[in-house]
């Protein structure tokens, strides 16, 4: 079944360009925001302060003169925010230390005005700013929990993975249905696309407000010309000496391109923030430790139809996924998906536990206890006859040879890994049709340790010792064929 379009972003599954950190941290893209907008709050503040001053220094005259110079802090803060070259906003801050300097006598009229007119755009600006700032934070912040989450999320099922690999080796292969490496890997792999989708998101967020940041520091500019204009006009009606000088901080201001201080900042921190041309991460690109694991390739898997029981063997054969593991496990999906929902098997099939009939046709039949699902239920579960249908003739005998190498062959049965199975020994009539019906496999099941994963249309040969042989398990069916007669 072909998967579905998957979100994508590049790199790797533990790498990310878009991390969203706590505020304050320049070295996130966010981080850097968040301390960009506090510069612009900080340079509203000093241009609020300056206007302030000067309203004071109106009534205050010459010896209000050092409180004006003392609100025009040097060096700015956060001022690698800024360019530092000529036709930004520190060369405006340094043009009004410099006339600040120059500034004798003010008139009271002159302070009134300030205090009324441009006073208030920069309160304004600096709300505005504050606001943004909020706005800002809060957004990232629920892109960041949720990116967090998700990735812990992921990290514990690798780890998990790891672990139950790890067993894997060392218990010879023998592990419980739901702690199955094939099992556990396919967890892992939902996890980490819901990762991907978390992280695709906040990085989304993050270039709309990349984007916005432009349009808002045109405003911001715009702003601060529009204030430093007014303080011009009430400040040139002073003396023509006081006239040059204010006439120069406006120009000065009015001259900033609305992108110069942006461009700059963009080119200056390239290697910070999102790059809206970079392709998003795709599954394809995903790595974690344990996922070539050989306990995580199935021997064989493909679809097969499987017979419902109960009421709703009415309904005759249903289609579905099957795996079979390394592990000795017979696992039901609905589908081959990893990704729309978490991938738990529908059915779990312990296969030492089980006994398998022979192939008649297109078809055989296991009987065994379902494995999957909770403790109380796998202690709860009554033996069942699976019957199952493949495509082919061919497809049936090649489930059928691989399952054979794992399947019990009598009523002395062994236990699975996890706790000992009660299965209802055969009657003597199930016998009588076992002569028929249902060939014996090995007396004692023997679990593959090297197999390389095949579909189902070729076939799957165990290697090493204790290992199912396809021409042992060709020759037995024969025997017993010629047996049954």
């Amino acid at each position: 079944m072909a998967a579905p379009p998957l979100p994508t972003r590049a790199r790797t599954a533990n790498d990310s360009d878009d991390d969203v950190v706590t505020e304050g941290d320049p070295s996130s893209t966010a981080g850097l925001l968040v301390e960009r907008l506090q510069a612009w709050k900080h340079m509203c503040g000093y241009l609020e302060n300056y206007i302030s001053a000067v309203a004071k220094e109106q009534a205050g005259r010459a010896k209000e003169q050092e409180k004006v110079l003392k609100t025009l802090s040097t060096p700015l803060r956060e001022a690698h925010h800024f360019d530092p070259a000529l036709g930004g906003v520190a060369g405006l801050f340094e043009n009004l230390r410099a006339n600040t300097q120059g500034q004798i006598n003010l008139h009271t009229e002159t302070s009134k005005n300030l205090t009324g007119s441009v006073l208030p755009i920069l309160e304004r600006l600096h709300a505005e700013i504050k606001n943004k700032h909020k706005e800002i934070s809060n957004g990232t912040g629920k892109g960041t929990k949720a990116v967090e989450s998700a990735r812990s999320h992921s990290q514990k099922h690798i780890e998990l993975l790891g672990q139950q690999a790890a067993h894997f080796d060392s218990s010879g292969g023998r592990v419980s249905a739901q702690h199955d490496p094939y099992v556990v890997r396919r967890g892992t792999l939902y996890r980490l696309n819901k990762q991907l989708l978390e992280e695709n998101n906040n990085r989304q967020d993050l270039i709309a407000v990349q984007n916005s940041f432009a349009k808002f520091e045109t405003y911001v500019v715009q702003t601060v010309q529009t204030a430093l204009n007014q303080y011009n006009q009430f400040m040139s009606g002073q003396a023509d000496r006081q006239k040059a000088m204010f006439g120069d901080i406006a120009s000065t201001a009015s001259n900033i391109p609305l992108d110069f201080e942006w461009n700059g900042f963009t080119k200056r921190n390239q290697h910070i923030l999102v790059n809206p041309n970079a392709p998003p991460r795709t599954m394809d690109a995903v790595s974690f430790p344990n996922d070539k694991h050989r306990s995580t390739k199935p021997l064989v898997e493909g679809t097969l139809e499987r017979k419902s029981r109960g009421m709703g063997a009415l309904k005759g054969y249903s289609s579905g996924y099957y795996a079979v593991t390394p592990a000795g496990y017979l696992h039901e999906y609905k589908d081959n998906d990893n990704f729309q929902k978490d991938p738990n098997p529908e059915h779990s099939l312990y296969l030492p536990d089980c006994i398998i009939g022979a192939v008649d046709g297109q078809k055989f039949t296991i009987k065994g206890k379902d494995s999957s699902g909770s403790k109380l239920g796998q202690k709860m579960a009554i033996t069942s006859d699976f019957q199952f249908k493949a495509l082919t003739n061919s497809d049936a005998q090649q489930w059928h040879t691989i399952i054979a190498s794992f399947a019990n062959s009598s009523n002395s049965l062994p236990t699975s890994p996890t706790e000992s199975r009660n299965i209802t020994p055969i009657t003597t009539r199930m016998e009588e049709n076992q002569t028929q019906g249902v060939i014996s496999g090995p007396t004692s099941a023997s679990t593959p340790k090297t197999a390389q994963p095949t579909s189902a249309t070729s076939a799957a040969t165990p290697s090493s010792a204790g290992a199912f042989n396809p021409e042992l398990g060709s020759n037995s069916l024969e025997d017993k064929k010629t047996a049954g007669k």
